[in-house]
């Protein structure tokens, strides 16, 4: 399978993983106090919404990578 179909797969995946999940969350730490050896960190979590558009639009611009790779075998 050529890299442009291929390409074409995962950006299929990632659009259907975007509708069906809508959204993910990380974690991150931050350190909010270093002195010495005493030390303390508060744990952020961020959520981040992914829009239904961005996965219908992967999910097209996938499938038009698979044609176009597939087209020019």
């Amino acid at each position: 399978m050529k890299p442009l179909a291929m390409a074409g797969l995962v950006l299929i995946g990632l659009g259907i993983a975007g509708l069906l999940l809508g959204r993910f969350s990380y974690t991150t730490q931050e350190k909010v106090i270093d002195m010495g050896p005493i030390t303390a960190s508060v744990d952020e979590k961020h959520n981040i919404d992914v829009p239904d558009i961005a996965g219908i639009g992967a999910i097209l611009a996938g499938a038009l990578l698979v044609y176009l790779g597939r087209k020019g075998a």
